[in-house]
């Protein structure tokens, strides 16, 4: 008897389960909507580059949302190039995607190619890096609230008025690009307000560490009295970390820095590498764009009808003030729900 009835309950299950399966969406006066905007859409990733962290957070997040929402999800990699991104973006004008994400390499190479995908009825989310082009969506930081926090940690560190030098020194990227130019901003606002800080060098790296490692050596060498560094992203600013090891100087050159708070960076101030840090938690992003990807294709307003941001909060990180949450790892992109 008792054989039976454990037989009879499993059946049950599976007639359960595959009922389940084919059921169709219950419908809660939303649901069926939301799940039928997003089927079959097409959304294509253009990237700076699919070499580091940020744009692998961010293409985990919507490959993960796809395969949930079934929309079809692809990545154009331009590998650092604004001439192949352009073309590639040219040709996604002619095949007509139902959503592109845009990583810009500046604010000005895919601006009016932005607004021609526009014109011919593509939406566009911008993420982390907007062109002077207003589109339906910029998912990301401000830019300038990052230059305005690392600013006054340069200053809280080195004001003669709390004994340190005044002097210290700017590490930057690539001038038109919106990081730089919006970052660099607030840091000039906020030093026009201190006029006892010094800044004895400010030059460009293109992002690139080797160029930096080059640049900071120099600079270092030239002002024994630089009490810290200003860099506008951790990658690039690891040459700069080297330099000012190698100068013998760790414990009297700071060096602030920002990113999107991988693991490395927390392992970077934990060992003193890094004085400073502003996350932009590119994980946190990664949720905030494919929220933006369900919004807009849920609203199916006319392209550019109605633009909006979600700007991404940022946090300060320290030594004293780190903890075991302060940063991701790739593991927690894997595992994540999107």
């Amino acid at each position: 008897m008792r054989n039976m009835l454990k037989a009879a309950f499993a059946a049950l299950v599976m007639i359960g389960a595959a009922g389940y399966g084919h059921a169709e969406q219950f419908d809660d006066g939303l649901a069926p909507a939301y799940y039928e905007a997003m089927k079959g859409k097409k959304v294509v990733f253009l990237p700076l580059a699919m070499s580091f962290d940020l744009p692998q957070v961010w293409a985990k997040g919507m490959e993960t949302q796809a395969a949930r929402l079934g929309y079809d999800f692809s990545v154009r990699d331009p590998n650092w190039s604004s001439d192949a991104g352009a073309q590639a973006l040219t040709t996604l004008i002619s095949e007509k995607p139902d959503l592109l994400i845009v990583h810009n390499p500046d604010m000005q190479v895919y601006a009016r190619l932005l607004t021609r995908a526009q014109k011919a009825g593509i939406r566009v989310i911008q993420i982390n890096l907007k062109s002077v082009a207003t589109t339906d969506a910029y998912v990301g930081v401000n830019w300038y609230e990052v230059g305005l926090h690392q600013a006054r940690m340069a200053i809280e560190a080195c004001s003669p008025k709390k004994g340190g030098s005044g002097k210290i020194a700017i590490m930057q990227g690539t001038p038109t690009n919106p990081n730089n130019a919006i970052t660099m901003s607030a840091i000039e606002d906020v030093l026009a307000e201190n006029p006892e800080i010094e800044v004895v060098s400010s030059q460009s790296a293109d992002w690139d560490a080797t160029k930096a490692h080059a640049v900071a050596s120099t600079v270092i060498k030239q002002n024994p009295e630089l009490c810290a560094y200003v860099g506008l992203w951790e990658v690039m600013d690891a040459g700069v970390a080297a330099a000012i090891r190698e100068a013998g100087k760790t414990d009297a050159i700071k060096l602030f820095t920002n990113g999107g708070g991988q693991k490395p960076a927390c392992d970077s101030i934990a060992n003193g590498t890094f004085s400073g840090y502003v996350s932009y938690d590119a994980f946190g992003q990664a949720r905030d764009l494919t929220d933006a990807i369900v919004q807009v294709l849920q609203a199916n307003l006319e392209p550019g009808q109605a633009p909006y941001a979600i700007y991404t909060p940022i946090r300060d990180i320290f030594k004293d003030t780190m903890r075991a949450n302060s940063c991701w790892t790739m593991d927690d992109v894997a595992n994540a729900p999107f």
